[in-house]
């Protein structure tokens, strides 16, 4: 009888228990699993949205998303780029949508602004703020077609287009 030492990790894995090592790597191919299925959900995402964007391609690195594509549109771009960043656990999107031949109206459009929602926020409070009118909050509400259904319902945090008013 007596009492004998071995290496802990050494020897054949009879119970599955795995090295650092190995739970590292196990760690890193889950992760990259979890990236390409929220990948594939964003850009389904995007295209039940409707948004004009060909050749869309979606990556996503933990927090970060990367978008590219094309689109003949500003407001198509910077909506891919909202409905990216509103999805909880998301920290910043690479934008990298080209808008290519433009048409006349979008050339002279001037880009929207984003606007992150403060607790208190509706879309006539907002309005207000931009454009010294309540009423105008329809303008705002229309701008975040298809991502918002209904102009009572926004949320602190939730990043919103303020495009501007047509003089």
């Amino acid at each position: 009888m007596g009492l004998f030492s071995f290496l802990k990790n050494a020897g054949a894995k009879l119970t599955g228990r795995k090295t650092d090592a190995e739970k590292a790597a196990d760690a890193a191919a889950s992760d990259a699993i979890l990236n390409q299925q929220k990948a594939d959900l964003m850009k389904s995402m995007i295209e039940n949205l409707g948004l004009a964007i060909d050749y869309l391609d979606v990556k996503v690195d933990r927090d970060r998303v990367l978008v590219s594509g094309t689109t003949k549109s500003h407001p198509a771009r910077e909506k891919v780029i909202l409905a990216l960043g509103n999805i909880d656990g998301i920290a910043e999107v690479e934008d990298n949508i080209e808008v290519i031949a433009p048409d006349e109206e979008d050339i002279a459009t001037v880009a929207a602004t984003f606007y992150t929602v403060v607790k208190g926020d509706t879309l006539g409070k907002i309005a207000k703020a931009h454009y010294g009118n309540a009423m105008k909050y329809p303008v705002i509400f229309e701008a975040n077609k298809p991502m918002l259904e209904n102009p009572d319902r926004i949320y602190p945090g939730q990043v919103l287009r303020i495009p501007p008013l047509d003089a």
